[in-house]
This record gives C-alpha cells, sequence and structure tokens, in this order.
C-alpha cells in the first residue's frame, strides 16, 4: 500500500523571513502557545531570530568536519603502500586538530538535576515519540510485573511442562513464583528463612514482620529495606521495599487468582523499572518534513501537558492507554509517601547534519537540531513552570540528549544554542540541561573536553557500538579493509572506547550528578541471555543502560538490587586509564584471510539487514522496530546498526575486497528473503522482482554503493530525501 500525504505539509504559511509547514504551523497556533501565554508573532519571531544567529555557526562545523575527513583520507590514501605507522598518525591527528591538547582537571558543575539521573541507578528506555503508544508505554514502565515479565519470556524454561500455551500454565506459574521469591531473598533477605517459607506480612510498631510456615515470625535482616505499605497494617494490600534506591512492592490479595493459591496471598512482585526513558526524535524515528515533525512535536507536547492518550486495538479489545498516576503509600510509621509513577523522560533531539523542510528562512531548509530546540523546549515550559497535570522534572529541569557531535566545539555550539533558548523564553541559566552520545570518534578521543564544554549542564554521557564503528569505519574509509562486523567486538579500540568513557565520566565528576550510560540489548526474544549477560555493563561502572522494551527493564532492573553501582564506580576511579593509543588502533583485517563463503555470508548478513531496515523507514515510516535478521531472529533496528552495515559494505568495496556485481547481486537475492519475512503485513510492498521501480530498494544500494561519500557515513540525507519521493509520488497518484 503506498501511503497517502493527507497532511498537507507542501503547503507553508509565510511569516516574515520564515515559511512554516502547515501542520507546525497549525500545532504551535492551535494547540501548544493558547496556554502558555505567547503570542504567535513573538514565538515566531524567536525561532526566525535564533536560526538566523546560530545556523551559519552550524555550517561552519559541519565544513569542519569534512575538511578534517578529507584530510585524513589523503593522508591515509599518500601511505597505502606502508604498513600503517601508528605514531605518525597520532601526531598528524594533533596537527589537524582533530586530536585535541587536554585541559587541566575539573569537575562538573551541573545543579538541580532530579535523583533518577543523579542517584537511582537503573535501566532506560529509549522509545520513538512520533509513535504515541510506544511513548506511553516506555513512560509508564517505571513500574513493572515481575511475574509477567518473567512468565512470558525465555527467563522460564518451558521444559518439562512449563510451556506457556494458550491459557495460565500452573507448573509454569510455580516456576515465576519461586523466581520472585528468590529476587526478594536476594534484595531483602530475612533474618530466618526464605520469603518462600513466608505466610503473613503485618507491620508493627513501624516494622515489617514475617511469619513463617514453621509458625516463627521473623523481620528483615536489614530493617530499613521496608519503605512503607499500603492498605490495614495488620493485612497491607502492599508491602514497599527498597534497596539500592530502587523499590519492589509486594502485592497482596488473597482474592486473586494467583494470589489465593499463594501461602502468603502474595499476587504479584512490582519492580521500579525504567528509571529514565529517552522519548527519541532522532535515530528511532522516521521524521522526513515537516508534517513528521509535527507528528512528534505533538506527541512530546501530550507527555508534557499529562494528557496523551492512545487507543488501539488488541487482542480483540479496544483499549485506551494514558500516562500512569503516581504512587501512594504510607511510610512505615503510618504517614502518607508519594513516588513517582512514570519514568523520568529525557528527549533526544536530532544532531547538527540534517535540515528538515518544517522551517524555511529565505528560501533554505533550516538546521533540524535547531528547530528541535526551540520547539521542544517551548512545549516543556508546560513542565518546567509546572502547568501540567502530571510533573515530569521535579527540580525544573529540562533533559535534552544530543547524538552525533563531533568534538567540544560542537558540544559548546549545542549549549550556546541552549543559553539562546533560554534566554528566549526567560529560563534561568542551565535549565536546559545535555546529554553527550559518545558515539563519534572524534568525541571519543575528545571526551574530556566535550564534558568541560557542558560542565554545568551535562547529565548524561554513554557509548554506542554501532554508531561509534560506523564513524570508526568511515574515519579510517581509506586505511584498508575492515575486520568482519561482528568481529569488530574483540578489537582493541572497543574495549579500550568502552573504559574510556567510565574513566573519563569519573574523573570529571558526573558521580551522583550524572548517568554514565550503556548500550541497547539489541535481541528482544532473548530475555535470559539478557538476564545472564548485562550485569557486565554495572560491572563497566555504568549506572544506566539500555534495553529494547518495558518488560526487558523490568527484568534488566534486578542486576541494579544485586550490585550498588556506586560502590562499584569507586573502585573503577582507581584503576589506569584506558589507553588513546588503543581507541586509536585501527580495525583493519590486515593478514587475516577469508575464505569467499565467509566474505559471502557477511554481505548476505549485511544486506539483509539494511534491506530489512530500509524497507519499512521508506515505505511505512517505522523508523525502529523489531526486524527479523537472516536467521530470522528478531533484532531492534534503528539508524545506527543501519550505519555500520552501510558502511562496511562500503568499505569492501572501496578497496576492491568485494564487487559491485556481487553486492548489487546479494542485494536482490535477500530483497526476496525480507519480502517473505515480512509478507504477513498487508501494507508492505515486495521489493522483488520489480527491483528499479522499488524506492526502498533503490535506497538501500544509494546508501552503500555511495557510502563512502556519505557525510561521516550517516544514513539519514538518503532515508530522508527518499522518504519524501515516496509522498510526492503517492501525491501525484491522488
Amino acid at each position: 500500500m503506498i501511503p497517502v500525504d493527507n497532511s498537507a505539509t507542501h503547503i507553508r504559511i509565510d511569516n516574515s523571513d520564515m515559511e512554516i509547514a502547515k501542520p507546525l504551523h497549525t500545532l504551535i497556533i492551535n494547540e501548544v502557545l493558547p496556554d502558555l501565554g505567547i503570542e504567535a508573532s513573538h514565538f515566531w519571531n524567536i525561532l526566525q531570530d535564533v536560526i538566523t544567529e546560530m545556523a551559519p555557526k552550524n555550517n561552519i562545523l559541519l565544513l569542519k568536519r569534512y575538511k578534517l575527513q578529507a584530510e585524513i583520507d589523503t593522508w591515509h590514501q599518500s601511505r597505502c603502500d606502508a604498513p600503517h605507522n601508528h605514531e605518525l598518525y597520532k601526531e598528524f591527528l594533533k596537527k589537524i586538530g582533530y586530536l585535541l591538547p587536554e585541559g587541566p582537571a575539573f569537575s562538573v558543575g551541573t545543579q538541580n538535576v532530579d535523583d533518577e539521573i543523579a542517584i537511582i541507578a537503573g535501566p532506560q528506555l529509549v522509545v520513538p515519540v512520533k509513535n504515541a503508544r510506544y511513548a506511553l508505554n516506555a513512560s509508564n514502565a517505571r513500574w513493572g510485573s515481575l511475574y509477567d515479565a518473567l512468565y512470558g519470556t525465555d527467563v522460564i524454561s518451558d521444559d518439562d511442562g512449563a510451556a506457556k500455551g494458550a491459557g495460565y500454565n500452573p507448573v509454569r506459574g510455580a516456576r515465576v513464583i519461586a523466581y520472585g521469591r528468590q529476587f526478594l531473598d536476594q534484595m531483602a533477605p530475612l533474618q530466618e528463612g526464605s520469603h518462600a517459607d513466608a505466610t503473613e506480612y503485618c507491620i508493627n510498631e513501624a516494622s515489617l514482620h514475617i511469619k513463617l510456615k514453621n509458625g516463627d515470625t521473623t523481620q528483615l535482616r536489614q530493617p530499613e529495606k521496608f519503605a512503607g505499605y499500603k492498605g490495614r497494617v495488620d493485612a497491607p494490600a502492599e508491602i514497599l521495599l527498597q534497596n539500592n534506591n530502587l523499590h519492589a512492592i509486594i502485592q497482596i490479595d488473597p482474592g486473586h487468582p494467583i494470589g489465593k493459591e499463594d501461602a502468603a496471598n502474595i499476587k504479584d512482585i512490582i519492580l521500579e523499572s525504567a528509571i529514565t526513558t529517552i522519548q527519541d526524535c532522532e535515530d528511532s524515528v522516521a521524521a522526513a518534513d515537516g508534517a513528521d515533525k509535527a507528528e512528534v512535536y505533538r506527541n512530546w507536547l501530550g507527555l508534557m501537558r499529562g494528557t496523551l492518550s492512545d487507543t488501539f486495538e488488541k487482542n480483540g479489545k479496544t483499549i485506551t492507554r494514558s500516562l500512569a498516576p503516581d504512587l501512594h503509600f504510607n511510610n512505615p510509621n503510618g504517614k502518607p509517601i508519594t513516588l513517582h509513577g512514570r519514568s523520568l523522560l529525557l528527549i533526544r533531539n536530532v544532531g547538527h547534519l540534517m535540515t528538515n523542510d518544517a522551517v524555511l528562512l529565505k528560501g533554505e531548509e533550516a538546521p533540524e537540531g535547531i528547530i528541535d530546540a526551540v520547539v521542544t523546549a517551548l512545549i516543556s515550559l508546560y513542565d518546567i513552570k509546572g502547568l501540567n497535570q502530571l510533573r515530569n522534572s521535579r527540580t525544573g529541569s529540562m533533559y535534552i540528549v544530543k547524538p552525533k557531535m563531533h568534538g567540544p566545539e560542537e558540544v559548546a555550539f549545542a549549549c550556546e544554542l541552549f543559553d539562546r533558548v533560554e534566554d528566549a523564553f526567560k529560563l534561568p541559566r542551565y535549565t536546559l540541561k545535555i546529554g553527550i552520545m559518545d558515539e563519534e570518534r572524534r568525541t571519543t578521543v575528545n571526551l574530556k573536553e566535550c564534558i568541560r564544554a557542558a560542565k554545568d549542564r551535562i547529565i548524561f554521557i554513554n557509548t554506542g557500538f554501532l554508531d561509534r564503528t560506523g564513524d570508526e569505519i568511515h574515519t579510517s574509509m581509506e586505511a584498508g579493509v575492515m575486520v568482519r562486523k561482528e568481529a569488530m567486538k574483540q578489537e582493541k579500540w572497543i574495549k579500550a572506547y568502552e573504559n574510556w568513557n567510565v574513566d573519563i565520566g569519573l574523573e570529571c565528576g558526573l558521580q551522583g550528578i550524572a548517568q554514565i550510560g550503556k548500550g541497547m540489548w539489541p535481541k528482544p526474544d532473548l530475555m535470559k541471555e539478557m538476564v545472564d549477560t548485562k550485569m557486565m555493563h554495572l560491572e563497566a561502572g555504568a549506572n544506566t543502560a539500555w534495553v529494547p522494551s518495558p518488560t526487558a527493564a523490568t527484568l534488566h532492573a534486578m542486576h541494579y538490587h544485586q550490585m550498588k553501582v556506586s560502590d562499584r564506580q569507586n573502585e573503577l576511579k582507581n584503576r589506569p586509564r584506558a589507553s588513546i593509543d588503543d581507541i586509536l588502533t585501527i580495525p583493519l583485517l590486515g593478514d587475516t584471510r577469508l575464505s569467499n563463503t565467509e566474505i559471502q555470508q557477511e554481505l548476505d548478513n549485511n544486506c539483509q539487514g539494511i534491506l530489512g531496515y530500509v524497507v519499512r523507514w521508506i515505505d511505512l515510516g517505522i523508523g525502529c522496530s523489531k526486524v527479523p535478521d537472516i536467521n530470522d531472529v528478531g533484532l531492534m533496528e534503528d539508524r545506527a546498526t543501519l550505519r555500520i552495515s552501510s558502511q562496511h559494505i562500503a568499505n569492501w568495496l572501496r578497496h576492491d575486497f568485494v564487487k559491485r556485481i556481487q553486492v548489487l547481486e546479494t542485494f536482490k537475492r535477500m530483497a526476496v528473503v525480507v519480502d517473505r519475512q515480512n509478507a504477513h503485513d498487508p501494507d508492505y510492498i515486495p521489493m522483488a522482482p520489480d527491483f528499479d521501480n522499488s524506492v526502498a530498494f533503490q535506497a538501500a544500494c544509494e546508501l552503500v554503493f555511495g557510502g563512502v561519500h556519505q557525510p561521516s557515513g550517516y544514513t539519514e540525507p538518503v532515508l530522508h530525501r527518499r522518504r519524501r519521493e515516496l509522498k510526492a509520488a503517492a501525491r501525484s497518484q491522488r
């Protein structure tokens, strides 16, 4: 089905030197401004002034990217017949201003940071804000059922009669309950016995008492972990526990189907799960024009006002979802307390590269990151000024994650942009906080100076293997043939990169102020593997890590009860800093021999992944989804995964390691595979056999065959142009 564009995004409203896409203009005028008391003319003047001032500076920074890349390309080309000389290479990077001098020690000074970022270590969701249902699910994932997360995933084995089946399986249920009791024993152990032996929970003299099957009554080994309750002291409906700054709720209901069969009438264990959520305007979103941007901003508006809802069909029922309320308990002494009911929301604006036709200034598309900063901050005034039904930040801050910045100058530019926005909306300085995504090599090697440039705003740094690898390949495109994609994870540079991010973050005083994050678990159906392995992110010193779903957040939350990350960070402060030389080690294939079969396997894997993602982006406007890989295993895909795959093939083509005809044949063969994998979707448009007229297929080919020339290897320019091409074709057919 070809998407029909009824959005009138091609209709523009004139405002002085600006032209605004009608959907965005309508949203701002009719939905955003009236309750803020800001005149439309005043807002449009603000937007025009900020773009006029900041866009030229943005362009200068982009030109510097191109200049540095050209110099690096030339350096490698001039030495193509000689062995790579690491010391000469490092001196060259210093000479051209790619590798900058490191300044003196300092500590960040960010203030007014919510506890979810500064103090509480826990899982983080990233969700496309353009999809209201997903945005709501993630926002409400602050609290999740451990029983549901266990019962519905492979954490609980299907063996020996425990398969899920169509209805409730009591064998599986018993395993879930046993697992839950083991978790309680770990996070809040008893002075004697086990939670598995409990028959009754009650409160006496502000303490939690647990009656056991043997008739004894015991208490918690650490009584301070009892944080509150709901209901009567002699028969509480909920018991609130706290460990490592995280909460868990024991729900008790003798009338519930699960509770009535339980010795202590426990029906569920609720875990504090997604502590923070990044509502994403960038990599997981397909927002190619003004209509798309209006959808993105409208959902952010609903989140900031507390009014967002979405109605959908599920299992034959109509469901309306809205934002969850706060949770209310009594503390151990019977005094009322309130816990935040929703994940603390950050918003990821786009980076510095892209422009968008949502706003034209003197006929030219405005930088999308500048539009994002102004409009998302405008909308956040509802929260900052307390004009909403449900608060997000309780400190009056707004949290903006900025991706794809190259080095400290670009971070300083983002902070200057935030200065201008704060001044325009009369906000105190540093109201707008910044998260720096350490996903470009020039940011990695200059991370300390990047943090210095944002030292009074910074609330987040993280590592992102896929985007970082995409930039690794593109930056060193001319150096030679790169190792296989999977082998990247064993390369010297990546371990050093992951450690360096933590080392520098701790060195700059982020502990107790900001998040140090690690990347996404990409396999949403393989939760046992995640539970078995993702503890490594806490051991690495990260106080947050990305997960692909609310269910994954609940399961990953268990790890943060096993380790207090701040203690681990204190240990890591004493280790030597990771090696910059290791980080700058280029992941070349070198003398390693690959068989023809291994080369073809790599091409098959990359081409199938590219097509599986691109066809949904171009044809359906889906920026992030679970895409089957070549083995039909569902993987979470966004533009970061696309970037590495397309750059990897482009590198092999550039050095004649594979031939264009071989890659094209692989694309065509994999298109048939992807068509089969999507055959169940009535909106899906097959790519085969009419490859010449499939915009999605042509976009995938362009990403690879023109990959050497894509700025920093980014995929957005091709995707946006091709998506608009498809929309324009749909309009012309009406």
